[in-house]
């Protein structure tokens, strides 16, 4: 017979595992009980309370047990097994009633059993699936969890992003958000998983695969190119990496390849958004052909069906806030200096800007934490505060309590679908604790639209920076050395640069037809500041005692924080109904079209990323609009980490 200690041992046992097995299906509450009631079953085979024990005596009351240790005794007896209860002490009806007692008492142990069995079952499967997030949203922080946990690997992972680009970047839907993989990115992995083993992870970003525009340099022993999505750049060697992509390789990111964007950021001429000669059309994963917004349309989509972890853009006017609203993403287009342009192929230094574009806006902070800061080779990065902050305390669900947040009117103008879910989009911004001060115009909105001083400084910009990018190159194989010379190449290769959608480059030779920054230039980008800034964001912020702005993403929400240097953090805002009238974004295109996304954009201030992050995470999580619609299904890639685990 077994000791009275070893059934409590085992009961404990029991108790354990059926809260471990039942946690998952709603059963604890049951098991625990049933387990209890086998205790009673057992402790009816006994004498009545009280119990003594080696160690302690257990007094009862009506509802309630206390343990008080009572042993003093080193040399106290073990407790005899016990004796089964005697008939000969009990009364006819307390002998029935022990007998029914323990019956039901049994009878209820044995559902319990059969209940852990099947959570048993139930609970196993699901456990095994949650070890291996869903990669069309898997989050940086669960991927993290799964790597520390040593349930898959940064190889792992590399392999089934790999496998998911094979699937629908030119098969399938062809989606074309991808120009080329890293050839390096296992080596990388298998590196950083070695290091991680050894000595743990060098931050958030340790060994998460990360997709770059291709206008991001990166050296050429890598083994990827950096083109702009132009055949003139194949095969040039850059000098060095980007610097955000030193600060990557710091953070241990794995590079995974280039995105497919529009062709020189779009400052080619009327080529369609997402167009590139090296990587084709590219288009969105929400509806068949349709838009995905550019110049970092690759990067939008990629990220959008979990192509890569995170993804990079660039923006000079909209080219990361547009696609993340068309895309259903989180996306940070920041100050201009706060991320460096150094290594990045140009169209101005007054305007580019470099930031993350993925599925959450957590995400999205901590890509913005690792790639901010300073680097003497961009002068512009040393105007920033000399302490960031961290981006990731932005993420607070009651960032809006308090705020004022404005809404510019004049100047701004959406499709009505659009407009009605912004008007539903103010109303949990409100209900978030925020005031909405509404309208809330910037003074120069109508300036800005009329202005063509961006025009002005872009043309000459691009002229400048391109030429000096060109002469930077350790080599290019096209021969190409200049602006003049693209426009040649472009003309004397129509089979590579020539789209069948459009067939002019009239931004090039615009650019090419300025003459350096003269006074005119001087003129321009001086009215610019004062239209986007002086008498435009800032004036509406001041004015209205505003902390922020918020528009719909797409339009000319975009211009005026382009010409003041100003940041944009957008989110989903919903998506086109399914009997939208579709319409036409060039010959091969659409948009509108029934699902595709649009995104809702806070702006401020110089430098106040962390507020807005903030902002736009609240109102993140209140609605979560990225779950309420999926892709089409034919563009959201099979393969998942369990498909790759343990396979050779």
């Amino acid at each position: 017979m077994i000791s009275r200690a070893q059934r409590y041992s085992h009961l404990a046992l029991r108790v354990l595992i059926g809260i471990r097995f039942a946690r998952r299906r709603g059963r604890i509450i049951l098991v625990l009980r049933a387990l209890w009631l086998l205790y009673q079953s057992e402790e009816s085979r006994v004498e009545n309370p009280p119990f003594r024990l080696s160690r302690g005596v257990i007094s009862q009351s009506d509802d309630s047990h206390t343990v008080t240790d009572t042993t003093t005794d080193k040399n106290s007896r073990p407790l005899h097994p016990p004796n089964p209860p005697s008939d000969k002490h009990l009364g006819l009806s307390q002998r029935k009633m022990s007998v029914m007692k323990w019956w039901l008492s049994t009878f209820l142990a044995l559902i319990a059993c059969l209940q852990l069995a099947r959570g048993l079952s139930d609970t196993e499967n699901a456990r095994t699936t949650s070890k291996f997030p869903d990669l069309y949203e898997a989050s940086v922080l669960e991927l993290q969890a799964g790597l520390d946990a040593g349930h898959f690997t940064s190889v792992d992972l590399v392999k089934a992003y790999f496998a998911r680009i094979e699937e629908v970047n030119l098969k399938g839907p062809a989606l074309r958000a991808v120009i080329e993989v890293n050839p390096s990115a296992l080596a990388q992995a298998a590196a950083l998983d070695k290091e991680r083993k050894k000595s743990g992870k060098r931050s958030l970003m340790h060994g998460i695969p990360i997709l770059l525009k291709d206008n991001i340099a990166t050296i050429a022993s890598e083994g990827m190119n950096t083109t702009a999505g132009s055949f003139s750049l194949l095969g040039s060697v850059v000098p060095e990496d980007a610097g955000v992509i030193k600060r990557l390789r710091k953070a241990g990111a794995v590079l995974l390849g280039k995105a497919n964007l529009s062709e020189w950021a779009h400052f080619r001429g009327r080529v369609a958004s997402g167009w590139s000669g090296r990587g084709g059309q590219g288009t969105n994963a929400y509806f068949k052909n349709a838009d995905p917004c550019g110049s970092s349309s690759g990067s939008g989509v990629a990220a959008s069906i979990g192509l890569a972890a995170v993804t990079l853009g660039s923006e000079t006017d909209g080219s990361i806030t547009c696609p993340t609203g068309n895309n259903n993403l989180a996306g940070i287009k920041p100050t201009v200096g706060l991320t460096s342009r150094a290594g990045v192929i140009p169209i101005s230094e007054h305007q580019d800007t470099i930031g993350p574009m993925t599925r959450s806006m957590t995400d999205a902070a901590i890509v913005l934490s690792v790639i901010a800061g300073k680097d003497p080779n961009d002068n512009y990065t040393l105007a920033q505060p000399d302490i960031l902050p961290d981006y990731i305390k932005a993420l607070k669900k009651n960032a809006l309590k308090g705020a004022r947040i404005g809404v510019p009117r004049t100047g701004f103008t959406s499709n009505n679908f659009i407009n009605v879910a912004f008007t539903e989009a103010l109303e949990t911004i409100k209900g978030l604790g925020a005031t909405i001060v509404d309208p809330a115009d910037l003074p120069s909105a109508l300036e800005i639209a009329r202005s063509d001083n961006e025009t002005v400084v872009l043309n000459v910009d691009f002229k400048v920076q391109l030429n000096a990018w060109f002469e930077s190159l350790i080599s290019n194989p096209s021969g190409v050395r200049s602006l003049a010379d693209l426009i040649a190449f472009n003309d004397a290769n129509p089979t590579l640069e020539k789209p069948t959608n459009f067939t002019d480059q009239s931004q090039l030779i615009q650019s090419e037809a300025t003459t350096g920054r003269n006074t005119s230039f001087f003129q321009s980008l001086a009215f610019n500041v004062e239209l986007g800034a002086t008498r435009g964001i800032d004036a509406a912020l001041r004015e209205n005692n505003l902390d922020a702005l918020v528009l719909p993403a797409r339009g000319l929400t975009t211009t005026p924080a382009a010409i003041a240097g100003y940041p944009i953090v957008t989110v989903p805002l919903g998506f086109f109904p399914d009997n939208v009238a579709i319409g036409s974004a060039g010959p091969l295109t659409v948009y509108p079209a029934p699902g595709v996304p649009f995104g809702l954009s806070f702006l401020g201030t110089a430098f106040s990323e962390f507020d807005l992050i903030g902002y736009a995470f609240a109102y993140e999580q209140k609605t979560k609009t990225r779950l309420a619609r999926k892709a089409i299904p034919e563009a959201i890639p099979k393969t998942q980490l369990k498909d790759i685990v343990g396979k050779a």
